[in-house]
Protein backbone atom coordinates (compact mmCIF):
# COMPACT_ATOMS: atom_id res chain seq x y z
CA UNK A 1 0.00 0.00 0.00
CA UNK A 2 1.21 3.60 -1.08
CA UNK A 3 0.99 6.53 0.77
CA UNK A 4 -1.43 7.60 -1.43
CA UNK A 5 -3.76 4.69 -0.99
CA UNK A 6 -2.93 5.01 2.92
CA UNK A 7 -4.89 8.48 2.66
CA UNK A 8 -7.87 7.28 0.35
CA UNK A 9 -8.31 4.45 2.96
CA UNK A 10 -8.61 7.00 5.97
CA UNK A 11 -10.69 9.14 3.41
CA UNK A 12 -12.93 6.77 2.59
CA UNK A 13 -13.11 5.04 6.71
CA UNK A 14 -14.32 8.57 8.03
CA UNK A 15 -16.25 9.39 4.92
CA UNK A 16 -18.22 6.32 5.38
CA UNK A 17 -18.44 6.43 9.08
CA UNK A 18 -19.52 10.40 9.07
CA UNK A 19 -22.22 9.03 6.61
CA UNK A 20 -23.65 6.87 9.27
CA UNK A 21 -24.31 9.14 11.92
CA UNK A 22 -27.48 11.38 11.66
CA UNK A 23 -27.67 14.74 13.45
CA UNK A 24 -30.27 13.64 15.61
CA UNK A 25 -28.01 10.96 17.22
CA UNK A 26 -25.44 13.42 17.08
CA UNK A 27 -27.51 15.41 19.48
CA UNK A 28 -27.37 18.50 16.67
CA UNK A 29 -30.61 20.61 16.22
CA UNK A 30 -31.61 20.19 12.07
CA UNK A 31 -34.39 23.02 11.88
CA UNK A 32 -35.84 20.48 9.12
CA UNK A 33 -33.06 21.16 6.84
CA UNK A 34 -32.23 19.23 3.63
CA UNK A 35 -29.34 17.00 3.73
CA UNK A 36 -27.77 17.02 0.15
CA UNK A 37 -25.18 14.47 2.24
CA UNK A 38 -25.54 11.67 4.19
CA UNK A 39 -25.27 11.84 7.86
CA UNK A 40 -23.07 14.31 9.24
CA UNK A 41 -21.54 17.01 7.48
CA UNK A 42 -17.89 17.80 8.33
CA UNK A 43 -18.32 20.63 9.85
CA UNK A 44 -20.68 18.95 12.66
CA UNK A 45 -18.11 16.55 12.97
CA UNK A 46 -15.19 18.98 13.83
CA UNK A 47 -18.06 20.51 16.26
CA UNK A 48 -18.74 17.32 17.73
CA UNK A 49 -14.45 16.85 18.32
CA UNK A 50 -13.73 20.17 18.69
CA UNK A 51 -11.53 20.81 16.36
CA UNK A 52 -11.61 23.91 13.31
CA UNK A 53 -13.35 22.88 10.78
CA UNK A 54 -10.58 23.10 8.69
CA UNK A 55 -8.26 20.81 11.10
CA UNK A 56 -10.94 18.22 10.57
CA UNK A 57 -11.44 18.64 6.36
CA UNK A 58 -7.24 18.04 6.49
CA UNK A 59 -7.95 15.01 8.69
CA UNK A 60 -10.86 13.35 6.64
CA UNK A 61 -8.18 14.43 3.42
CA UNK A 62 -6.23 11.36 4.70
CA UNK A 63 -3.79 13.32 6.67
CA UNK A 64 -3.54 11.23 9.89
CA UNK A 65 -0.04 11.62 10.65
CA UNK A 66 0.96 13.47 13.90
CA UNK A 67 -2.61 13.10 15.23
CA UNK A 68 -2.54 12.75 18.92
CA UNK A 69 -4.64 10.26 20.55
CA UNK A 70 -6.61 13.22 22.39
CA UNK A 71 -7.85 14.34 18.99
CA UNK A 72 -8.33 10.58 17.47
CA UNK A 73 -10.32 9.98 20.85
CA UNK A 74 -12.67 13.08 20.33
CA UNK A 75 -12.99 11.92 16.85
CA UNK A 76 -13.66 8.52 17.30
CA UNK A 77 -16.85 9.84 20.15
CA UNK A 78 -18.00 12.39 17.54
CA UNK A 79 -18.20 9.74 14.62
CA UNK A 80 -19.61 7.20 17.06
CA UNK A 81 -17.55 4.61 16.49
CA UNK A 82 -17.32 1.05 18.09
CA UNK A 83 -14.62 -0.36 19.81
CA UNK A 84 -13.20 -2.05 16.61
CA UNK A 85 -13.64 0.91 14.39
CA UNK A 86 -12.03 2.67 16.97
CA UNK A 87 -9.25 0.77 16.84
CA UNK A 88 -9.38 0.58 13.22
CA UNK A 89 -8.43 4.86 13.45
CA UNK A 90 -5.57 4.52 15.60
CA UNK A 91 -3.87 1.41 13.42
CA UNK A 92 -4.49 3.94 10.26
CA UNK A 93 -3.08 6.99 12.06
CA UNK A 94 -0.25 4.79 13.55
CA UNK A 95 0.40 3.55 9.94
CA UNK A 96 0.28 7.14 9.00
CA UNK A 97 3.13 8.04 11.06
CA UNK A 98 5.42 4.95 11.22
CA UNK A 99 7.97 4.82 8.21
CA UNK A 100 7.05 2.89 5.43
CA UNK A 101 9.60 0.63 5.69
CA UNK A 102 9.56 0.09 9.24
CA UNK A 103 6.38 -1.04 9.11
CA UNK A 104 6.78 -3.56 6.84
CA UNK A 105 5.81 -7.54 8.25
CA UNK A 106 3.93 -10.41 6.98
CA UNK A 107 1.25 -12.33 8.10
CA UNK A 108 2.19 -15.71 9.97
CA UNK A 109 2.64 -18.73 7.94
CA UNK A 110 4.05 -21.71 9.44
CA UNK A 111 3.08 -22.50 13.79
CA UNK A 112 4.69 -23.47 16.40
CA UNK A 113 4.62 -27.41 17.59
CA UNK A 114 3.08 -26.61 20.92
CA UNK A 115 0.39 -24.93 19.17
CA UNK A 116 -0.30 -27.69 17.16
CA UNK A 117 -0.18 -30.17 19.68
CA UNK A 118 -3.36 -27.38 21.66
CA UNK A 119 -5.22 -28.22 18.06
CA UNK A 120 -4.76 -31.68 18.45
CA UNK A 121 -6.41 -31.94 22.00
CA UNK A 122 -9.52 -29.98 21.37
CA UNK A 123 -12.47 -32.10 20.92
CA UNK A 124 -14.30 -30.02 18.70
CA UNK A 125 -13.72 -28.92 15.41
CA UNK A 126 -11.10 -26.22 14.93
CA UNK A 127 -8.39 -24.78 12.71
CA UNK A 128 -6.10 -21.99 12.91
CA UNK A 129 -5.31 -19.13 10.93
CA UNK A 130 -3.54 -16.30 10.14
CA UNK A 131 -4.58 -12.12 9.65
CA UNK A 132 -4.71 -12.55 5.79
CA UNK A 133 -7.20 -15.00 6.48
CA UNK A 134 -5.16 -18.44 5.47
CA UNK A 135 -6.03 -21.48 7.46
CA UNK A 136 -2.94 -23.20 8.08
CA UNK A 137 -4.30 -26.03 10.35
CA UNK A 138 -7.35 -27.88 11.55
CA UNK A 139 -8.20 -30.92 13.43
CA UNK A 140 -10.19 -34.13 12.08
CA UNK A 141 -13.17 -32.88 13.47
CA UNK A 142 -12.97 -29.68 11.57
CA UNK A 143 -11.84 -31.56 7.91
CA UNK A 144 -14.88 -33.91 8.32
CA UNK A 145 -17.19 -30.63 9.13
CA UNK A 146 -15.67 -29.16 6.03
CA UNK A 147 -16.65 -31.36 3.64
CA UNK A 148 -12.70 -32.00 2.52
CA UNK A 149 -12.26 -28.17 1.52
CA UNK A 150 -9.44 -28.38 4.25
CA UNK A 151 -8.03 -31.51 2.95
CA UNK A 152 -4.97 -29.50 1.43
CA UNK A 153 -3.45 -26.71 3.67
CA UNK A 154 -3.08 -23.70 4.10
CA UNK A 155 -6.58 -22.54 2.49
CA UNK A 156 -6.94 -18.70 2.25
CA UNK A 157 -10.56 -18.16 3.77
CA UNK A 158 -11.31 -15.55 1.82
CA UNK A 159 -10.38 -16.51 -1.55
CA UNK A 160 -12.29 -19.71 -1.08
CA UNK A 161 -15.72 -17.55 -0.22
CA UNK A 162 -15.74 -15.21 -2.88
CA UNK A 163 -14.13 -17.75 -5.87
CA UNK A 164 -15.27 -21.05 -5.01
CA UNK A 165 -18.91 -22.36 -5.83
CA UNK A 166 -18.69 -24.65 -3.04
CA UNK A 167 -19.21 -22.02 -0.24
CA UNK A 168 -22.30 -20.87 -0.52
CA UNK A 169 -22.96 -23.98 0.30
CA UNK A 170 -21.08 -24.92 2.74
CA UNK A 171 -21.72 -21.47 5.00
CA UNK A 172 -25.84 -21.50 5.10
CA UNK A 173 -25.78 -17.55 6.08
CA UNK A 174 -23.05 -16.70 3.33
CA UNK A 175 -23.86 -13.06 3.40
CA UNK A 176 -22.85 -12.95 7.21
CA UNK A 177 -19.55 -15.05 6.59
CA UNK A 178 -18.45 -12.53 3.74
CA UNK A 179 -19.47 -9.72 5.69
CA UNK A 180 -17.21 -11.02 8.59
CA UNK A 181 -14.46 -11.80 6.41
CA UNK A 182 -14.30 -8.55 4.69
CA UNK A 183 -14.58 -6.83 8.01
CA UNK A 184 -11.83 -9.29 9.46
CA UNK A 185 -9.46 -8.40 6.56
CA UNK A 186 -10.39 -4.36 6.14
CA UNK A 187 -9.29 -4.28 9.93
CA UNK A 188 -5.36 -6.69 9.28
CA UNK A 189 -4.62 -3.90 6.57
CA UNK A 190 -5.20 -1.10 8.81
CA UNK A 191 -2.83 -3.16 11.16
CA UNK A 192 -0.91 -3.89 8.32
CA UNK A 193 -0.87 -1.88 5.45
CA UNK A 194 2.33 -2.75 4.22
CA UNK A 195 2.29 -6.40 3.76
CA UNK A 196 2.26 -6.83 0.49
CA UNK A 197 1.22 -10.22 0.48
CA UNK A 198 -1.89 -8.79 2.03
CA UNK A 199 -2.61 -6.10 -0.70
CA UNK A 200 -1.89 -8.28 -3.42
CA UNK A 201 -5.23 -10.74 -2.39
CA UNK A 202 -7.43 -7.74 -1.87
CA UNK A 203 -6.68 -6.75 -5.31
CA UNK A 204 -6.97 -10.04 -6.43
CA UNK A 205 -10.36 -10.30 -4.82
CA UNK A 206 -11.51 -7.03 -5.78
CA UNK A 207 -10.88 -7.35 -9.32
CA UNK A 208 -12.34 -10.99 -9.47
CA UNK A 209 -15.51 -10.87 -7.08
CA UNK A 210 -17.99 -7.99 -7.36
CA UNK A 211 -19.71 -9.11 -4.22
CA UNK A 212 -16.12 -8.60 -2.34
CA UNK A 213 -15.72 -5.10 -4.13
CA UNK A 214 -18.90 -4.03 -2.94
CA UNK A 215 -18.15 -4.98 0.68
CA UNK A 216 -14.49 -3.89 0.79
CA UNK A 217 -15.91 -0.29 -0.06
CA UNK A 218 -18.19 0.13 2.65
CA UNK A 219 -15.15 0.35 4.94
CA UNK A 220 -16.36 -1.85 7.29
CA UNK A 221 -14.40 -3.56 10.71
CA UNK A 222 -15.23 -5.89 13.40
CA UNK A 223 -13.60 -7.57 15.99
CA UNK A 224 -14.75 -11.56 15.40
CA UNK A 225 -14.57 -12.76 18.96
CA UNK A 226 -17.96 -14.75 18.48
CA UNK A 227 -20.42 -15.88 16.21
CA UNK A 228 -23.33 -18.06 15.55
CA UNK A 229 -23.21 -20.49 12.24
CA UNK A 230 -24.84 -22.75 10.61
CA UNK A 231 -22.40 -24.78 8.52
CA UNK A 232 -24.04 -27.42 5.93
CA UNK A 233 -22.06 -31.15 5.76
CA UNK A 234 -22.39 -33.59 3.49
CA UNK A 235 -22.67 -36.12 6.14
CA UNK A 236 -25.18 -34.91 8.75
CA UNK A 237 -26.49 -31.99 7.37
CA UNK A 238 -27.13 -28.55 8.61
CA UNK A 239 -25.26 -27.66 11.90
CA UNK A 240 -26.02 -24.80 13.86
CA UNK A 241 -22.79 -24.12 15.95
CA UNK A 242 -20.72 -21.31 17.62
CA UNK A 243 -17.61 -20.20 16.66
CA UNK A 244 -15.37 -18.56 19.03
CA UNK A 245 -11.99 -16.75 17.94
CA UNK A 246 -9.34 -17.20 20.44
CA UNK A 247 -6.20 -14.91 19.63
CA UNK A 248 -2.24 -16.07 19.96
CA UNK A 249 -0.83 -12.71 20.22
CA UNK A 250 2.57 -14.13 20.30
CA UNK A 251 2.26 -15.80 17.41
CA UNK A 252 -0.22 -13.28 15.08
CA UNK A 253 -2.45 -16.53 14.74
CA UNK A 254 -5.96 -17.08 15.67
CA UNK A 255 -7.43 -20.36 17.14
CA UNK A 256 -11.55 -21.20 15.82
CA UNK A 257 -13.56 -23.53 17.34
CA UNK A 258 -16.84 -24.35 17.00
CA UNK A 259 -19.34 -25.67 19.66
CA UNK A 260 -22.75 -26.76 20.11
CA UNK A 261 -25.28 -26.56 23.18
CA UNK A 262 -25.34 -29.64 25.09
CA UNK A 263 -28.01 -32.21 24.54
CA UNK A 264 -29.04 -29.97 20.69
CA UNK A 265 -29.11 -32.13 17.47
CA UNK A 266 -26.23 -30.01 16.52
CA UNK A 267 -23.66 -31.57 19.79
CA UNK A 268 -24.78 -35.31 18.08
CA UNK A 269 -23.93 -34.28 14.78
CA UNK A 270 -19.99 -32.99 16.08
CA UNK A 271 -20.18 -36.37 18.24
CA UNK A 272 -21.17 -38.40 14.73
CA UNK A 273 -18.50 -36.29 12.91
CA UNK A 274 -15.79 -37.45 15.67
CA UNK A 275 -16.55 -40.58 15.42
CA UNK A 276 -16.21 -40.40 11.71
CA UNK A 277 -13.34 -38.97 11.60
CA UNK A 278 -11.47 -41.46 13.29
CA UNK A 279 -12.97 -44.80 11.79
CA UNK A 280 -11.68 -43.36 8.78
CA UNK A 281 -8.28 -42.15 10.17
CA UNK A 282 -8.58 -38.43 8.90
CA UNK A 283 -5.01 -36.81 9.90
CA UNK A 284 -4.45 -33.41 11.18
CA UNK A 285 -4.37 -31.56 8.13
CA UNK A 286 -1.15 -29.02 10.18
CA UNK A 287 1.26 -29.22 6.99
CA UNK A 288 2.15 -25.09 7.07
CA UNK A 289 4.64 -23.60 4.99
CA UNK A 290 8.25 -22.70 6.28
CA UNK A 291 8.29 -19.29 5.36
CA UNK A 292 9.43 -17.43 7.72
CA UNK A 293 7.06 -15.48 9.83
Amino acid sequence: MSSDDLKRDVREFLTTRRAKVTPEEAGLPTFGDKRRVPGLRREEVALLAGVSADYYIRLERGNLAGVSEQVLDALARALRLDEAERAHLFDLARAATSPVRGSRRASVSRIRPGVLRILETIDAPAYVRNGRLEILAANPSAVALYNGVLDALPLNLARFLFLDDRAPTLFVEWDEVADGAVAALRGEVGRNPYDRSLSDLVGELATRSPDFATRWARHDVRFHRTAAKTIHSDLVGDVALTGEALELPGDGLVLITYTAEPDSAAAESLRFLASWATQHRVGRTARPTNDPA
